[in-house]
């Protein structure tokens, strides 16, 4: 599919998607729980479709009712391969908890998921006494349990996405289980995942996102729980404020626990105008200039803060690129190339660096990569344009706010 941006300013209010983060945690979670769990604010975005059909298959029972899920839930696999579409998160969660099965169950997926690595699970995995075996380190990758407890080591570097799946299956284990960290990133994720478990009835000590320890033998409780705004989605429309007008989100808490609610910050930084009031968000056009930003921690931004940097005066030094090539694209190299048709200046050279130049953008035919948040980005940025840009693979935004191009209407009147 091929979507055209104009030029044109934004103005109104728009609600956030819910967070697939936190949606795909607390369906593990109810899946772990026997009983009725029911979850609220449940968006239909492709990531967390995926993962309640995994749940399906690994036992629950599921009926939904526009955003609400009601979810009964029981370890009890029905299948012998669970399919994750092309989810990271579901990949590194559901893996850990297929394999405190005493059955061997596959994990498979398709599209870019194919080329993303799962080898950082394989030894910690048989540490634990499961059987692994993936496909030269990628999926699908099959695992058979039941995992034991004991002390397991797992480098968080690349990903925290699987220590958050060895948290939530930990409890489940026989024994007590040390997870041991090294190089830990995104440890807002690993707050999330914490906060989740919590919620749902089972506890892991953090001793300084170094060493976790989880008791064996907990039972998760079923719960009433409902799922908050997302950051990461709403961070396109709140630089289409920045750069463009005036845009109020709403449903995001200031106070979260996700990454992403960083883009404050950033905002800030580059002299957007930023209000805060309740679970509303509202951000205008400042004097924007460029700005230095770490986002190490938090990747998922990098697309919406390279589009800001490219509509501010001056030079924009966004750190933390290496976290940024396992993801549905390359996205250091999509963002300078496709932005660069855009006539923005991206040097990627440095190591673990982003350079952008800002100034004026011309209108351009782009393309997603089928990258979900590259094609946000691109739209956000081509509102600043010269003349209109057509994005090719528009469709990719299904996987994570699949209302993106309604609430971009919403908020660009004609």
């Amino acid at each position: 599919m091929t979507t055209e941006i104009t030029p044109r300013a934004v103005a109104g209010m728009v609600a956030a998607p819910a967070s697939k983060s936190y949606a795909q945690r607390a369906i593990a979670a109810a899946l772990l729980a026997r009983g009725g769990s029911t979850l609220r604010g449940v968006d239909p975005s492709g990531d967390t479709l995926a993962a309640l059909g995994v749940a399906r298959a690994l036992g629950a029972m599921i009926e939904s009712h526009g955003d609400i899920c009601h979810i009964s839930g029981g370890l009890d696999p029905k299948t012998d391969t669970i399919d994750i579409g092309e989810s990271g998160l579901s990949t590194r969660l559901f893996t850990p908890i297929a394999a405190l099965c005493n059955r061997r169950i596959t994990v498979a997926g398709h599209g870019s998921i194919l080329t993303r690595p799962v080898s950082m699970m394989e030894a910690p995995l048989r540490e634990l006494g499961v059987e692994v075996r993936s496909d030269n380190g990628h999926l699908p990758i099959s695992v058979r349990g039941p995992m034991s407890g004991g002390v397991v080591h797992a480098d968080g570097e690349v990903s925290s996405q699987f220590i958050t799946g060895l948290l939530m299956a930990a409890p489940l284990a026989a024994e007590d289980t040390f997870i041991c960290v090294a190089s830990l990133n995104s440890r807002p994720y690993i707050d999330m995942t914490l906060e989740v478990m919590r919620r749902f009835g089972v506890e892991a000590d953090n001793r300084n996102y170094a060493e976790f320890h989880v008791r064996g033998g907990q039972s998760y409780a079923p719960t009433d729980y409902r799922v908050e705004g997302d950051w990461s989605g709403a961070s396109t429309l709140l630089v289409a404020g920045a750069t463009r007008g005036s845009v109020t989100v709403a449903n995001l808490n200031p106070s979260s626990a996700q990454a992403d609610a960083a883009m404050l910050e950033a905002l800030r930084r580059a002299g957007a105008r930023v209000e805060v009031a309740g679970m509303e968000v509202t951000v205008s056009r400042g004097e924007l200039r460029g700005f230095e930003f770490d986002a190490t921690q938090c990747p998922d931004l990098f697309p919406a803060l390279a589009a800001l940097g490219a509509s501010c005066r001056g030079e924009t030094i966004l750190r933390g690129t290496r976290r940024l090539t396992h993801k549905e694209s390359d996205r250091a190299a999509t963002l300078a190339g496709e932005l660069g048709r855009l006539g923005v200046a991206v040097d990627i050279r440095q190591p673990d660096v982003m350079r952008i130049t800002g100034g004026a953008m011309r209108g351009a035919a782009v393309s997603s990569h089928n990258d979900h948040r590259i094609a946000m980005a691109l739209a956000v940025a081509a509102l600043g344009a010269d003349g209109p840009t057509t994005i090719e693979g528009a469709e990719a935004v299904g996987k994570s706010y699949p209302d993106f191009w309604r609430a971009l209407r919403q908020i660009t009147p004609q």
